[in-house]
């Protein structure tokens, strides 16, 4: 029965994929490699010898197909057991994994990570909106764990394109009251009664939705490109200070 449910499991992963990954499935991904690979394979995939994820680099093949065959099955003979994983985890496996073998080709000049946390201090002016090891705004994402869950390429992408990985969950969203009263901010949690925010002054707000006379989310993102706003050499080094930053504060 279980090879049963191992075999669908894997059917299900693999058509899921034709549909293309989206940030949530990096991140979900990022958390599982984190949790269950990061001890033996290493931030970059690459510490086991003859295995490097990043570099397709698999002893037992570097399709989906193989790559997600192996996390269910494990490797005998070797310290990877078989892996208990529903099919959205395999699909996030695969989708984290994506974003390590893009890097190579499309990823971001390696800067300095201690003159890229003066940049997130002054110029960037990041802590406005984020949060480090308690320190910042919570009204972006906290950042305390980022370079754990993000690559370098994809935290470049975030800097230069924000739109394009803005997560449901970190939407900003529109309320207004039954008298008036608008209300703005990110949204924190949401159910069918209620919902919770982060607004521009950094409080917390719980809404019940019987009482809006309307609530949406907004489009896009607040963050502004950092295309034109840093040089070349002022984005790399903010992209590895954030890359440093894995929760060990």
């Amino acid at each position: 029965m279980g090879r049963v449910i191992a075999v669908a499991s894997l059917a299900w992963a693999l058509l899921a994929q034709q549909h293309g990954d989206t940030p949530r499935d990096v991140e979900t991904g990022a958390r599982l490699y984190t949790a269950n690979c990061i001890v033996c394979h290493g931030p970059e995939g690459e510490s086991v010898p003859g295995v490097n994820l990043r570099r397709r680099q698999l002893r037992h093949g570097y399709s989906d197909e193989e790559l997600m065959r192996t996390i269910l099955k494990g490797v005998p003979g070797t310290p990877m057991p078989p892996g208990n994983f529903a099919p959205s985890e395999l699909f996030a496996f695969a989708a984290y994994i994506h974003t390590m073998r893009e890097g190579p080709d499309r990823g971001a000049k390696t800067g300095d990570a201690s003159k890229g946390r003066v940049v997130f201090e002054g110029k960037g002016g990041c802590p406005a909106c984020h949060r480090v090891y308690g320190a910042g705004s919570r009204l972006g994402p906290d950042l305390s764990e980022v370079g754990a869950i993000r690559t370098a390429w994809y935290l470049e992408q975030s800097l230069l394109e924000p739109e394009e990985s803005v997560l449901p969950e970190h939407q900003f969203v529109r309320a207004v009251t039954r008298n008036g009263s608008v209300v703005t901010g990110r949204r924190l949690n949401e159910d069918t009664l209620t919902v919770q925010l982060i607004d521009n002054q950094d409080r917390l707000i719980s809404l019940t939705k019987a009482d809006l006379r309307e609530f949406r989310a907004e489009k896009g993102s607040p963050m502004q490109s950092y295309r034109n706003k840093l040089t070349a050499a002022e984005l790399a080094d903010l992209i590895s200070y954030l890359s440093s930053l894995r929760g060990l504060p």
